[in-house]
Order: structure tokens, then C-alpha cells, then sequence
């Protein structure tokens, strides 16, 4: 027994060595700040900075966090469309990824949300008069989602949601979300690609070509960072029963990312409660990348319309497609999508 409790022991010790990596906490203090090309952060970190402006006063600002192993160039495109339609885009670079320090490292999720959090409050004190949008590409929407539902909230008018990561432990799997558990904590700086997996994240082929060459974009994932990545997941998962009718939900039926089961049961985890329920929508012929597919001018305009009517009808009836899966005409996305030939047809 007594060796049994050594090796047990040195095993713990071996695990703990080898545990997933953080980035490491700054000891600067600094007064966050609002500059042209970056953000300055409570530790003194500069997160660089992209914005869009239209001609003239903005009618509304859109605060933009990009997805997973991408950053703030990711909103370039739809950030023009935005500005010609007199709204304003900020996006920085989030931790550990585009040209920040510790690149490909994970910075940990209190962190991201509290850089957020800066950033919401810094825009509201430059704009305190224009309605502020929170906007998160799949894992920037996870981080949207966790961050609005703690008990610390960033100021914000409104969230869009555009298919935000939520595959957490609890639709991952004990298989899955297991040998994650062990591959990052026996060899958390081991690399791993989406080579071979034949996933599509979006059907704009030219798009795609240019992010394999950006060399900001993560080619090369560190096991400890997915790890984290799961870990906020987890908490975007948990808070989507108290995301409330100031939010927007999009998601494509052709989405290859996020498997079904994970998007299916969030949506169902939202509020039943018609006064507090976000607003879904869904698109036919959208991938993961729903802002940058090829039909993303149409979600780029239905996130216009949003912001100048919250809770009205879509152009692009987006809503009412989401609404055939939502009360179980449709058991999936693609079966959704399918239905939306039959919705043209009745019209």
C-alpha cells in the first residue's frame, strides 16, 4: 500500500508538472485606454486595435471579438459594409492570438472576459450617447456569452451572436472531452491541425486560401489551448438560459464546426419566455463563417436591420427559418435548410 501511495503520488506530481499552460499574470498596473491601434489593458497589455468608421456620427458601435486562432481582421469585410450603413466597428486582437504577446498561448477565461468587460466600458465612456452592440465570431461569441452571463456583465445595448462556440463538455462527450483532459495535461504543448478532418468552415474558397497564408492566423494549436478553449465553452453553454431579448442568435444550416447536438440543445436552453427570448435566426446556405461566407452580404444586412429594430422581422426571414426548428418542424440544421425551398415555394 505504502508503495501503491508513492507511486500514486509521484504520478499527481508528474501530472501536475505537465499541466496546461496560462499565459503568465503581468505585475504592471496601468489606466485602461482607448488609443487608434490598440487597446490598453488594467496589466499594461496592448492588444492591438482595427476600426471602422463611418462618414460622419455614428448611429450605433459594434464591439467585435473574432473566433478561434483568427483575429480583428477577421471583420474587415462586413466592418466596411457596417460603416457605409453609418455604424461604427472596433475589434482588437484577443489574447494569444493575431499580434499579441504570448501568441498561441491561452490567456485563461477570466481574463478574456475582463478584457472585454474594458473594452465595453471604455467605448461607452468615448460614445456614451450611441448604442453599443457586442459582437462575437464563434469563440468571440462564447466569450460574449460567458461574460454577459456572470454577475458582472459588460454595458452593452445588445449582443450578436454569430454561430458562437458552445460545444462544451456536456454535448462533447466522457470519450471526448476525456482524452482532451489527457492530452493536455501529459503534453499540453503538443500541436495539433484540422488537417484531414474535412471540415468546411465556409464555402468562400478565396476567403480561406488567404487566411492559410495570413501569418497572424494560428495554423498550429496547442492541445492546452483547445483545453481552454473547452473550458469557456462550457461557460458560454451554461449561460444561454440567461441571455434575454437583447441578443441575437445566428447560426448557418451547412455549419460543419459546431456539431448539431451541441447547437440544437443551446438553442433549446434559452429562455422559454417570450418577453426575455433571444432572437434566432438561421440561413440556409451559411457555414460556420456566416459574416464571411459568400451569401454573408445577407447576415451582414439582417445584423443592420437588427440594430434599428430589435426584435423585428428579418429581410432575410432568417427568423422564421429558425423558428421551424425551434418548434420541431426541423430536427437539425440541415434539415432546417431544407425546409427553407419549401418556405420560397408557399410565398
Amino acid at each position: 500500500m505504502k508503495h501503491f501511495s508513492a507511486l500514486l503520488a509521484l504520478l499527481l506530481l508528474s501530472l501536475t508538472a505537465c499541466a496546461p499552460q496560462l499565459q503568465p499574470p503581468s505585475i504592471d498596473h496601468a489606466e485602461p485606454a482607448l488609443t487608434a491601434d490598440h487597446i490598453v489593458m488594467d496589466d499594461g497589455a496592448r492588444l492591438p486595435l482595427r476600426q471602422w468608421q463611418p462618414t460622419g456620427e455614428p448611429k450605433a458601435i459594434i464591439l467585435a471579438l473574432h473566433g478561434f486562432n483568427d483575429y480583428s481582421n477577421a471583420f474587415d469585410e462586413p466592418a466596411r459594409q457596417w460603416a457605409a450603413q453609418g455604424i461604427a466597428t472596433f475589434a482588437y486582437d484577443q489574447r494569444g492570438f493575431g499580434d499579441t504577446a504570448y501568441r498561441g498561448v491561452w490567456a485563461g477565461e477570466d481574463r478574456m472576459e475582463d478584457d472585454l468587460r474594458t473594452a465595453a466600458m471604455l467605448l461607452r465612456a468615448r460614445y456614451p450617447q450611441v448604442p453599443l452592440y457586442l459582437l462575437g465570431e464563434s469563440m468571440g461569441g462564447a466569450v460574449i456569452m460567458a461574460a454577459a452571463g456572470s454577475d458582472r456583465p459588460p454595458p452593452a445595448d445588445g449582443l450578436v451572436l454569430a454561430a458562437p462556440a458552445v460545444w462544451g463538455r456536456e454535448t462533447q462527450g466522457a470519450v471526448l472531452s476525456g482524452a482532451l483532459w489527457i492530452a493536455a495535461h501529459t503534453m499540453p504543448w503538443m500541436t495539433v491541425t484540422g488537417s484531414g478532418l474535412h471540415i468546411w468552415p465556409s464555402d468562400n474558397v478565396p476567403m480561406l486560401r488567404k487566411l492559410a497564408k495570413d501569418p497572424l492566423v494560428i495554423k498550429e494549436t496547442r492541445v492546452d489551448a483547445l483545453w481552454g478553449l473547452t473550458n469557456l465553452m462550457d461557460r458560454a453553454f451554461a449561460a444561454a438560459p440567461r441571455l434575454d431579448h437583447n441578443t441575437l442568435v445566428l447560426y448557418g444550416c451547412r455549419e460543419q464546426v459546431l456539431p448539431d447536438g451541441a447547437v440544437l440543445e443551446t438553442l433549446r436552453r434559452l429562455s422559454p419566455d417570450p418577453s426575455r427570448r433571444p432572437q434566432v435566426a438561421l440561413y440556409a446556405k451559411g457555414y460556420h463563417m456566416l459574416l464571411r461566407d459568400l451569401d454573408s452580404a445577407i447576415v451582414v444586412n439582417d445584423v443592420v436591420a437588427w440594430i434599428d429594430n430589435p426584435g423585428g422581422s428579418l429581410p432575410s426571414r432568417g427568423d422564421v427559418l429558425a423558428q421551424r426548428l425551434l418548434d420541431g418542424s426541423a430536427d437539425s440544421l440541415k434539415a432546417a435548410g431544407r425546409t427553407a425551398g419549401q418556405m420560397s415555394s408557399a410565398r
